[in-house]
């Protein structure tokens, strides 16, 4: 790499990890700039993996007060979330990459209109319980099988290619977790920290990497993983979900496109 395209892999990897930390999607900021700088698609991808796991642990350290009280449920659904992680990096390398490309923005379209009509779909769920004449039967703790079942797909996606994983988790746990917002962002950046995770050492024995562009990001995602934490912990629901919203339009529109 010149030193020009060390500079954008380095700011890129501080824009993934501020996203990321927020919402998801930081993929799609730096897998463009890696397959600029000339790396082939799969290097590029892996390399991409590798580097962003610092930045998710540094997002997850961020929220620790949000994750406070989470233990049980973290390991429940970190334990889904490195399965499913390590079954997308072993699809990475058996199937074409067409495979995704239809289903992925379908994915992401369903996503945001959970996460838009999260709030009213609560809303009718707990009316529905009073109606019932048990009031007191709230949704299950950890989200009951639904909940396995979705992240156990959303991190096979993620462990394959990652972008706007995030928007799947937080709909999904939004959903089906009688939870704050601000309280499951802080565990959706720990599962996004177990599958790159995972899927990472996966690729350590089996793939190939490029070494600086992994440096650089990990490093600038690091840093944008402090800068993440700080901005999305004082946004207030509604706004939380608006960016959660733009961000995964942009994915979409970008992923159509591609």
């Amino acid at each position: 790499m010149t030193i020009w395209e060390m500079l954008a892999v380095f700011a890129a990897g501080i824009g993934a990890g501020t996203i990321n930390t927020i919402v998801g999607s930081g993929t799609l900021i730096t897998f463009p700039v890696l397959l600029a700088t000339g790396l082939p698609p799969v290097v590029a991808n892996v390399s991409n993996t590798l580097g962003l796991v610092p930045g998710s642990i540094s997002g997850a350290i961020g929220y620790r007060k949000e994750l406070r009280g989470q233990r049980r449920r973290i390991i429940r659904l970190g334990l889904t979330a490195l399965l499913g992680g390590l079954i997308g990096a072993i699809l990475l390398l058996a199937l074409p990459s067409s495979a995704f490309d239809t289903i992925v923005p379908v994915l992401i379209g369903l996503a945001l209109i959970l996460v838009v009509l999260q709030p009213k779909l609560s809303a009718a769920l707990k009316r529905r319980r009073e109606l019932s004449g048990d009031p007191e039967s709230g949704p299950h703790p950890d989200g009951g099988p639904a909940l396995l079942v979705g992240l156990l797909l959303a991190s096979a996606y993620g462990g394959y290619f990652g972008a706007a994983q995030g928007v799947l988790y937080l709909s999904l746990m939004g959903l089906l977790l009688n939870d704050s917002l601000q309280r499951i962002n802080g565990v959706k950046n720990i599962l996004g920290a177990v599958v790159n995770g995972v899927a990472a050492v996966f690729f350590l024995f089996v793939a190939e990497f490029d070494w600086t562009a992994v440096l650089l990001i990990a490093v600038g995602s690091a840093l944008g993983g402090q800068i993440g934490a700080k901005v999305g912990r004082r946004l207030p629901p509604t706004v939380l979900r608006g960016v959660i919203v733009a961000v995964g339009i942009v994915a979409i529109v970008q992923l159509l496109l591609a």
